[in-house]
């Protein structure tokens, strides 16, 4: 978590120089070099191994973006998986939005009320949706939302609000386990692009194409990284409890 927060509040800060060729031509002499702010880009890698299934990232997020009951920006799904010749084992995979770089939810909106920031999130504007979850049922990881409360399209936005203030998302602030890493993407020493230059990394549905900025580390094979999604849906409970005793 430490190196995390480091890494991220280095990328906010960071500028880069870079200097002007000299344009052709006799006596013309070379432009001074200029700084330029960098615009990170962001993104998240989720360690599995880390994850736990506590559901604090759920909490956080809840009570950070004010969702409302029975909805979820993100959520941790919980699957148990069955290999031949194995023990039952339960599989952990946090959902959320993917803030695609080509982000299928974002032509279908008739009123250009999603779309993605230059910094790489793709976001809601709640003051021109009119509610038609055309962008709802775009999205190939069931990461969107009618909000009940708003009648508008919800979804993860990375807390916009907090990374522009210097400060991490909520739900990767709160993980326990560190399994939540986020930072800059463009930048090589940062926590996220050492991650996946030392590390196999798999995205949920690579055949949409969508070029998603949400890495998984150790995603079960079982799972092939094209689980239908569960990011903003809380699955009801399906156990059926056996009674013990005698007369069981």
């Amino acid at each position: 978590m430490d190196t995390n927060r480091r890494g991220f509040l280095g990328a906010m800060g960071r500028v880069t120089i870079g200097a002007v060729a000299s344009m052709a031509g006799a006596g013309q002499s070379a432009q001074a070099a200029i700084d330029k702010p960098h615009i990170p880009h962001w993104g998240m890698v989720v360690d599995l191994r880390k994850c736990i299934g506590c559901q604090a990232c759920t909490v956080a997020c809840i009570m950070e973006n004010d969702v409302p009951e029975d909805s979820f920006r993100t959520h941790v799904s919980v699957y148990e998986v069955l290999k031949e010749g194995g023990d039952p084992a339960m599989v952990m995979l946090p959902r959320l939005c993917n803030h695609c770089d080509d982000p299928p939810c974002v032509p279908v909106c008739p009123v250009e009320a999603t779309f993605k920031l230059e910094t790489g999130e793709v976001v809601v504007d709640n003051t021109k949706c009119v509610g038609c979850a055309y962008c709802v049922q775009a999205c190939p990881y069931d990461a969107r939302f009618i909000n009940h409360e708003t009648q508008t399209a919800d979804k993860c936005t990375f807390c916009f609000h907090r990374t522009s203030a210097g400060l991490l998302p909520a739900c990767v602030e709160t993980c326990v386990g560190g399994a939540r890493n986020f930072g800059d993407l463009d930048d090589p020493e940062s926590e996220v692009s050492r991650m996946l230059r030392e590390n196999e990394v798999s995205v949920l549905r690579p055949e949409m194409h969508t070029n998603p900025n949400v890495y998984y580390i150790g995603l079960d094979a079982v799972l092939d990284g094209r689980v239908a999604g569960e990011a903003a849906y809380r699955p009801p409970l399906t156990v059926e409890t056996q009674p013990h005793g005698e007369d069981a």
